[in-house]
């Protein structure tokens, strides 16, 4: 196994959510969870999770009478993404063997 693939970002909906968060900024939950497609606890679920390794920030803004969270992929979350995204791209490489018939691709 590569030394890089990251095992607790591997987990579909963490690879998700670092995926979507990689090329923004702050990110609003509500987006998170639509694109998603999961409900709110099972977001909050994973963010915490990821919070706790450290590679997300949560904050919570209040504006007028509604609760808005945000999430932003820490630098260190976002060095993990990419180390973990190099390891995938290495697996699916070193599995595209020389003279092997192309997989079919339905289209």
């Amino acid at each position: 196994m590569d030394p890089h693939f990251d095992e607790f970002l591997h987990v579909s909906a963490r690879l998700s959510i670092v995926a979507l968060l990689a090329p923004a900024d702050w990110v609003d939950f509500g987006f998170l969870r639509d694109t998603i497609g999961t409900s709110d606890s099972a977001l909050s679920k994973q963010l915490s999770a990821l919070a706790e390794a450290g590679y997300v920030t949560v904050r919570k803004d209040q504006q007028s009478r509604a609760r808005r969270t945000y999430v932003q992929l820490t630098p260190q979350g976002r060095h993990a993404f990419q180390r973990h995204a190099a390891a995938l791209e290495r697996i699916v490489a070193a599995a595209d063997v020389p003279g092997r018939p192309a997989a079919r691709q339905d289209g």
